[in-house]
């Protein structure tokens, strides 16, 4: 349990009222320390370590530079588009980096659909175009898990598999190989991941367990101590480093994630509730069918 910190005092002459009860670090899952670790100049190293992780890209992201999130259709009337981050690299890669706290219908289609803006940008207005486009990649931290039979996964002895990274291409459906190496979508489910901090194995689950766990924690683990990047983290994230300004931000956003957690669980128990309908539905036709069969009756 991380340690609460109370946070009172006077900032630019404006005085608290009243205390405020926060863990020692921040939460990085919501939308104010998402873009305090990812989305400020300063700290863009931070980011190409975290996408050199995620992604491993062939010879690495050296250097990248934020651009606008921002983007419009073709013409006026198409609907206009804002990702949480949009960077692109030394070599021309776009990369899109979203963070989804709550469950959405056709988030694959929204993936795809803001992938489209990335690859269409790249057209160029002259008669000889050889249609060379850079890659494309759509990483997705997502802090919920797809349903199963959206995933695909098989059942096990021990149940259905938990796999916390998924990243696609395009397939041969027939030869199962890559059909074209330049459309990438990662979608990261961190609910799924459940590795302990002594049984992390590389950075890219260094840095899952760090975006899952930190705002838990009183102190940097020793495992961590010795990376710069982790280091810089837990700098940044240090509730006692930050303005008053920053922390009335910082609660709006934590707000408004516990609002979104909420609406999560009455999710979860609408679906319980209809699957225990859909159950019983099936269990009195089964009755039924088995009556009819008694009594000799045709089934309809």
């Amino acid at each position: 349990m991380a340690t609460k910190v109370r946070v009172k005092g006077k900032n630019s002459g404006m005085t608290v009222k009243q205390e405020e009860v926060l863990t020692k670090y921040i939460d990085l899952m919501t939308d104010f320390g998402f873009k305090r670790i990812f989305g400020e100049e300063a700290n863009k190293d931070l980011l190409i370590d975290f996408l050199n992780a995620a992604l491993n890209i062939e010879g690495g992201i050296k250097k990248l530079e934020y651009s606008n999130p921002e983007k419009q259709g073709r013409i006026k009337t198409d609907r206009k588009v804002i990702f949480d981050l949009y960077c692109t690299t030394q070599k021309g890669e776009r990369i899109i980096v979203e963070m989804q706290k709550l469950p959405q219908t056709y988030y694959k289609e929204r993936t795809l659909y803001y992938a489209s803006f990335l690859i269409q940008e790249q057209g160029e207005k002259r008669k000889r175009w050889n249609y060379n486009l850079c890659p494309v990649y759509v990483v997705n931290v997502l802090n919920f898990k797809f349903k199963e039979e959206e995933k695909g996964n098989k059942e096990s002895k021990d149940g259905l598999v938990q796999k916390y990274v998924s990243r696609i291409k395009l397939m041969d459906e027939d030869t199962r190989k890559v059909f074209y190496k330049k459309l990438i979508f990662v979608y990261i489910e961190l609910p799924n991941f459940t590795k302990a901090i002594d049984g992390l194995e590389n950075n890219f689950e260094r840095w899952i367990y760090v975006l899952q766990h930190i705002h838990k924690m009183d102190e940097i683990p020793a495992t961590l101590l010795k990376n710069k990047v982790f280091k810089k983290i837990f700098e940044l994230a240090k509730v006692a480093n930050m303005t008053r300004a920053e922390i009335n931000a910082y609660n709006r956003s934590l707000k408004n994630k516990r609002s979104m957690n909420m609406v999560k669980m009455e999710m979860r128990e609408r679906d319980r509730a209809l699957a225990t309908a859909n159950k019983t539905i099936a269990q009195k036709d089964k009755e039924i069918a088995e009556y009819r069969r008694l009594l000799g009756l045709k089934q309809q």
